[in-house]
């Protein structure tokens, strides 16, 4: 007898389940106003939604067409749209009592519109203000009892940002998935997030937030971990494409924000860096180790450690920073000492450094103390450069003189030995100019003066070469400069340590060296009209020109 009276009451069981199932499937609009009204409540902006359903599978409420609405201050457009809210409810409460207990929410494919204001606060930002005053009402008829939801997820979702500062410009954040764990608007709780960024690329984070900022959202602790993988800043929006600079990054890093600033440190790893638009990609990786604190109120920041290797090369830059939509501003130090030329002549190419057709600098260190200021797209790079115990294979200084025989005649072979190069530099999208330039050639002597670079690549060098030995200059160079220092009762070594002036045109790739027989026959004219025929200064003249037997 006792198991038929199981199978009775398992029956009756299952049809009392039956008939309340089919009433809240006939019935469930009628949570949809409590629903909306609390929504909006806890939300301090309206929240509507279309028809609800009941799926017993799943024992939640799905309600499609979700609307969040704006602040009025940044747009009348909505928030949030989505096609499916799915509402995750306690079933015996809803079957037994026809209470409404919320245990879940999931925002399906939701639009979501972030909007920062001009004076830097976000259109979510007034999100939370009401929580304070709805957490103390009763809660006993409340589908959210201590505004707390044991898991808040937004799936498949699309996030556009917008600045109101600078119109037209935006980030769009594709396959957007956001997970909370008892989320409350008055406790910390666990979060992961997810999203793609434009040209394939992947960001991921992991942590805790919370409790929601009550008078700016946007200011609420957050502390994460965060993955992004094949960055491009570019694409994604972080760097206006004028200012030249492009790579592709990997970024594990950790951030914590305690609503007023935030501090970071990780490490980015740098495929195809390039730092200016005539620079060329780097075939290597290169490693950033940084450390920074950000003022979030005006965007202010502070770097406190950012290391740059590749190989053995070491770079070391601190300095001030704010952040702009398009188009931040720097205030940095960059140094590096001894750096090895091998290793850094990928950088070099980065940066725009180019040297003559086919040449190679090999051997020697590089040293460098430069101030980096301005706009991205303009910045202003100014400081010392000291190269020394190079050599420039593939390349004959003596060869590439023009205009005076004599010095046309210095012999370096492929290879040009620089011991010393030192020199001021400023380099900006107007071009680089360079002053107190010093340089010793062992196989040619000294060159001292300034000169500038165009925007175009084009050289304009003045500088005074003093050669210090007449084996630099060869016996035919030694016999010219004799005769026409003769003329004037001096000496071939004389004139060459006193110097000759140059001027380097061309480009850097294809460099042009004048030797300036103007300022040299202007010192020596009037000594060889005086003694013309004498000393046959047509044939000495040929001769300076290269024409001459």
């Amino acid at each position: 007898m006792s198991r038929w009276l199981k199978v009775v009451l398992v029956v009756a069981a299952l049809l009392v389940i039956a008939v309340a199932t089919l009433f809240l499937v006939v019935h469930a609009n009628a949570f949809q106003s409590l629903l909306e009204d609390q929504m909006s409540a806890a939300l301090g902006r309206q929240v509507k939604f279309g028809n609800l359903n009941f799926s017993p599978f799943s024992g939640s409420l799905v309600a499609n067409n979700l609307v969040v609405a704006d602040d009025p201050a940044y747009s009348a457009s909505p928030f949030l749209t989505a096609k499916q809210l799915r509402i995750g409810v306690e079933m015996g409460h809803l079957i037994f009592s026809r209470r409404l207990k919320v245990r879940s929410l999931t925002v399906e494919s939701p639009q979501i519109h972030l909007i920062e204001g001009a004076k830097g606060r976000w259109n979510f930002s007034s999100i939370g203000e009401n929580a304070a005053s709805h957490t103390g009402t009763p809660q006993k008829e409340s589908a959210f009892p201590g505004l707390t939801v044991g898991s808040l997820a937004i799936q498949n979702g699309r996030a556009v940002v917008e600045y109101q500062a600078t119109p037209g410009v935006s980030r769009v954040y594709d396959h957007l998935d956001l997970s909370m764990r008892q989320f409350s608007f008055a406790k910390r709780f666990p979060f992961t997030l997810s999203a793609d960024v434009p040209d394939n690329g992947r960001i991921s984070a992991s942590g805790q937030a919370g409790p929601i900022n009550r008078q700016d959202a946007a200011m609420t602790y957050v502390d994460t971990q965060i993955k992004i993988r094949h960055l491009d800043p570019v694409a994604a929006g972080f760097l206006d494409p004028a200012a030249g600079v492009s790579l592709l990054a990997d970024v594990d890093a950790h951030a914590t924000s305690n609503g007023q600033a935030l501090s970071s440190n990780g490490t980015v790893h740098m495929q195809r860096l390039r730092l200016v638009k005539t620079g060329a990609p780097t075939p290597n990786p290169v490693v950033l180790d940084y450390a920074v604190t950000q003022n979030l109120q005006d965007d202010d920041g502070q770097l406190q450690r950012a290391d740059l290797q590749t190989g053995a090369v070491a770079i070391h830059i601190v300095g001030q920073y704010r952040l702009a939509p398009k188009n931040p501003t720097v205030n940095l130090k960059l140094d590096g000492e001894k750096l090895p030329i091998d290793q850094l002549q990928t950088l070099m190419k980065s940066a725009g450094v180019k040297l003559p057709n086919g040449a190679t600098l090999r051997g020697g260190t590089l040293s460098l103390s430069l101030g980096i200021n301005g706009p991205a797209n303009n910045l202003v790079i100014t400081g010392p450069v000291a190269l020394d115990n190079t050599r420039m294979v593939g390349f004959d200084v003596g060869s590439k003189i023009a205009g005076i025989a004599a010095l046309g005649r210095i012999k370096t072979g492929d290879t040009t030995k620089i011991e010393k190069l030192r020199l001021n530099l400023r380099a900006s999208n107007s071009g680089i100019s360079t002053t107190n330039i010093y340089a010793l050639l062992p196989a040619v002597g000294q060159a001292t003066g300034s000169g500038t670079v165009s925007p175009g690549g084009a050289l304009d060098y003045h500088l005074v070469v003093k050669v210090t030995t007449a084996h630099g200059i060869g016996r035919a160079g030694v016999g010219l400069l004799t005769r026409l220092n003769s003329l004037a009762g001096s000496t071939a070594k004389g004139v060459a340590a006193t110097g000759v002036p140059m001027r380097v045109t061309g480009t850097a790739t294809d460099p042009v060296i004048t030797a300036n027989v103007k300022g040299l026959l202007r010192r020596n004219a009037s000594s060889i009209l005086a003694k013309g025929k004498k000393n046959n200064p047509g044939a000495l003249l040929r001769g300076l020109f290269g024409s001459g037997k």
